[in-house]
C-alpha cells in the first residue's frame, strides 16, 4: 500500500517525527491506529445509544428536566 501526502503533509509529518524522535512511518501508523480507534468507538456509542435511547427515553426525559 502506498500512500501520498501533499507537501504540506509531508512536512508535517516530518516535524512530528523528529519532534518525537521517531520514524515518519511510527508516527503515520500510530495516526492511522488512534484514528481507527477513535471512530470505531464512535460508531459503538452510536449503536448503544441506538439501542438504550428509546428503552430508557423516560429516564433520560426526567435527567434532562432535573
Amino acid at each position: 500500500m502506498n500512500v501520498r501526502f501533499t507537501d504540506e503533509e509531508t512536512e508535517a509529518l516530518r516535524a512530528q517525527a523528529v519532534a518525537e524522535d521517531r520514524s515518519m512511518q511510527d508516527v503515520a501508523r500510530a495516526a492511522v491506529r488512534e484514528y481507527v480507534e477513535r471512530h470505531s468507538h464512535h460508531d459503538r456509542v452510536a449503536e448503544a445509544l441506538a439501542v438504550l435511547g428509546p428503552r430508557n427515553k423516560d429516564l433520560l426525559r426526567r435527567l434532562g428536566d432535573a
